[in-house]
């Protein structure tokens, strides 16, 4: 694999930046490299940074993600009884690197951890947010509100939408440039890196935690790209890319529109990207043909529709979801369709929603309890299922992959386009919450798997009731699924996962 340029460490830690830095061969303006700078000393200032305070770090099974992929938490020893923990598995072990920002990147991580453990290898769940007290998750948790903040607005305010979140989460972060200010910031979180053995294959959900790998000298790091529209923000040099599709990994491969004014004169190395395919939880890919036979036979016994609404890490979405719930109040009440509304651990955006379900007189039912929703997951493999089901867990894990199990018995997923894009369930595509979602929906378009973008209410509604009503998209969508399977579309997640092992053994 191509490393990165060496840099000299202190702490543990890269040095500052120095002018005359090139990206792939691609000088950055020194500008660019002092405001990188800037940045980083504002929030390192900000949040009390000191390269020199480190957690001892130890790992625990704890948890359902243990129970459920053997996946074992990182954690710092000082806050587990004496004696608690155990060192990691140098030989079988592979480290996934998070921040608890949004959804998607979890859920990212939450698909390589079970390919993982699939493919016989020990995940383990660094967190950057599992460390309070550390300059690394204040930083974190600081910028996360402000994002999560301007998702909400966005979907509240279209001139805000159009003229400020758009360019944010597109043009913004297209810039080749974008990625050298996210490699200073990431110098936050080094420390944290302290104890993770330098040689395991860490896969980076978020740019933050692989450019922070790639600063601690660690060597195998695997960039897993989210979304299918190319941008700098995700890049992290001395790492190896992994793309889901063709287009992606053009724009990486090529740097497409990442120049801005200056213009760039080279690519990405061919050995620092691959395409891989969706990344997909193990147990999703092999129930794929049961789970879309179990819909082609609910639709042919004109069983009730099951619709599943998934609401963002952002909590985005009110306002769509009770429009969705009030138009179909009919449907729902006489047994045509059903609804599943995964809040997440959103309690504030439900309480929003619950008030809005009782201004319309709608029923619901809520699930809080993991095991509860398990149980009802379950039941609904095989049972029938009306009404309005609400589910919200506290637990950032269940809030998660709770959708991940409800897709498995729904008949159609209603979602932005956003990570769930790429899972193997008939998808209807609301409005996207920032342009660089969009091209998700066009991914799950082309392969057949989902709706194009249905952003005006008209469209949307137009699409629902036929999706409830006839029967020709639903087979359409199930046989595009199984047909992607057999050419390995979705096996993103055991491509990246043997990826790494192969660099590991080239290392």
């Amino acid at each position: 694999m191509a490393k990165g340029p060496v840099w000299p460490y202190n702490h543990g830690m890269r040095d500052s930046f120095k002018t005359g830095k090139t990206l792939y061969g691609n000088e950055i303006p020194d500008s660019i490299v002092r405001k990188a700078e800037r940045r980083f000393n504002k929030y390192a200032a900000k949040f009390g940074y000191d390269p020199a305070r480190s957690p001892t770090l130890t790992c625990v099974g704890e948890g359902w993600g243990f129970e459920d992929f053997g996946m074992r938490t990182v954690r710092d020893a000082a806050s587990l009884p004496p004696g608690a923990g155990e060192p990691f598995d140098v030989d079988r072990g592979m480290v996934i690197g998070t921040i608890r920002m949004g959804f998607g990147h979890s859920r990212m991580a939450i698909a390589i951890a079970s390919a993982a453990r699939a493919l016989g290898y020990d995940p383990y769940w660094l967190d950057l947010m599992s460390f309070p007290g550390t300059a690394a998750r204040d930083t974190i948790e600081y910028l996360e509100g402000l994002y999560n903040l301007g998702s909400r607005v966005s979907q509240r305010s279209k001139l805000f939408n159009k003229y400020v979140w758009e360019y944010v989460t597109s043009v913004a972060a297209q810039k080749l440039t974008f990625s050298v200010e996210e490699d200073a910031l990431s110098r936050i979180f080094v420390p944290l890196y302290r104890d993770v053995p330098k040689d395991l294959p860490f896969f980076s959900t978020h740019p933050w935690t692989g450019h922070a790998a790639v600063n601690a000298g660690m060597g195998d790091v695997v960039t897993i790209i989210p979304d299918n529209f190319p941008l700098a923000f995700h890049i992290v040099e001395g790492s190896h890319h992994v793309a889901q599709s063709p287009s992606a990994y053009m724009g990486y491969r090529t740097l497409h529109s990442m120049g801005g004014p200056a213009g760039l004169t080279s690519s990405m190395p061919a050995s620092d990207i691959s395409l891989v395919g969706h990344y997909v939880d193990h147990e999703i890919v092999a129930g794929i043909e049961g789970d879309c036979e179990a819909r082609l036979r609910r639709m042919r016994d004109g069983r009730t529709r099951r619709f599943l609404l998934t609401m963002g890490g952002a909590g985005a979405q009110v306002l769509r979801f009770a429009s969705i719930a009030r138009d179909c109040k009919d449907a729902i009440e006489s047994k045509k369709l059903a609804l599943f509304v995964n809040m997440g651990d959103h309690k504030g955006r439900w309480a929003d929603l619950e008030r809005r379900f009782r201004e319309d007189g709608i029923a619901w039912t809520l699930h809080s309890d993991w095991k509860e929703t398990r149980a009802f997951i379950d039941g609904a493999a095989d049972g029938d299922v009306s009404g309005i089901h609400v589910f919200l867990h506290d637990d950032f894990y269940c809030a998660v992959y709770a959708t991940n199990l409800l897709m498995r018995v729904s008949d159609v997923m209603i979602t932005k386009p956003s990570e769930l894009s790429f899972y193997p369930v008939p998808k209807l595509f609301i409005q996207r919450v920032g342009r660089h979602e969009a091209w998700g929906a066009i991914r799950g378009s082309e392969i057949g798997d989902g709706t194009i973008e249905t952003a005006s209410e008209t469209g949307l509604f137009r699409t629902l009731k036929l999706l409830t009503e006839e029967s020709d998209l639903g087979e359409l969508y199930c046989a595009n699924i199984m047909r992607n399977k057999k050419d390995g579309i979705y096996d993103g997640a055991y491509n990246a996962v043997k990826l790494a092992a192969q660099l590991r053994k080239k290392g």
